[in-house]
């Protein structure tokens, strides 16, 4: 594993780990004022938390799996359990969300008082500072290293702190204007943002374990670079899939049949070198010479 993919998935499970802590620690501190204060809007926000700290685990184990290097029965390293974990992860907001939305619509039905409104709005102000604050971080993070698990969880944990003061505007809405429903309503649009951050989640990390290629921009752009280069005859194929944040490959070139070996590696050297800048991240990628015939 090269030294980049050392510190992209250092820097990961750094981040995750301390996702899974604040998220607790925020989730069990709004589900306790919830119930205390009647609010369903700040109990379903504090779920919602808790199960994003899950999310943030499988992440975080996901990361972890995907540091180990290639071995007799894996052949090219456990850099897709990253993208598995964007899945799972995927398919439990999808469950939550559900549980959350069938509850939203119990408390409509049969709506209740928010006792001390002042310690409920508190709480989701609070909450949503935070959780903001560290979603940013993580998205940072798994943008600058390209982890898509990693930014799954910060999109969901952003919209963990979007939802906070969404049920802000509901619980102050439910008090001030005595309209309980609003308590409900601010549950719902949890439930609904949640499908949302998961549908995109399921369709990224789906492509991703399906080898689907990178944009043909890509393509176009590394076809351009590669021809342009002394000696090259034509580009053969360009083969690329992703391989948890990094992009793997076969790149056919056609050559003079009567290139010699020493000019076929130096060839090599500065095509990669053409293909590094144009991929980031890099994996493996292999360079495969053919020979084109003289009519």
């Amino acid at each position: 594993m090269s030294s980049r993919s050392t510190e992209a998935f250092t820097a990961g499970e750094k981040i995750a780990k301390l996702s899974v802590f604040t998220l607790v620690s925020i989730g069990v501190g709004e589900i306790a004022v919830g119930f205390w204060t009647g609010s369903l809007a700040l109990t379903a926000d504090g779920i919602d938390s808790i199960s994003d700290s899950f999310i943030s685990l499988i992440v975080w184990v996901g990361l972890h799996f995907s540091r180990r290097r290639p071995d007799s029965r894996f052949h090219f390293g456990y850099h897709k359990v990253e993208s598995l974990s964007a899945l799972l992860v995927s398919i439990g907001m999808i469950a939550i969300a559900s549980y959350i939305l069938y509850n939203a619509y119990l408390t409509f039905v049969i709506p209740r008082e928010i006792v001390y409104p002042q310690v409920a709005l508190a709480a989701l102000l609070t909450a949503g500072t935070i959780s903001l604050y560290r979603a940013f971080q993580m998205r940072a993070i798994a943008n600058k290293y390209g982890l898509l698990s990693l930014r799954t969880d910060a999109s969901n944990s952003i919209k963990d702190g979007t939802s906070s003061f969404i049920a802000f505007a509901n619980v102050l809405g439910a008090s001030m204007l005595g309209i309980r429903q609003l308590d409900a309503v601010g549950g719902m649009i949890i439930a609904v943002y949640i499908f949302g951050v998961a549908y995109t989640a399921i369709k990224e990390s789906s492509l991703v374990l399906l080898d689907a290629a990178e944009s043909p921009e890509m393509t176009s752009e590394l076809t351009l670079a590669i021809t342009a280069v002394d000696g090259v005859r034509g580009v053969g194929s360009i083969r690329l899939r992703p391989s948890g944040p990094f992009v793997r490959g076969i790149i056919s070139v056609l050559v003079d049949e009567n290139l010699t070996i020493t000019k076929a590696e130096e060839m090599r050297r500065k095509l990669l070198d053409i293909v590094a800048a144009i991929i980031e991240p890099i994996g493996e990628i292999e360079i495969v010479f053919r020979p084109e015939h003289h009519s």
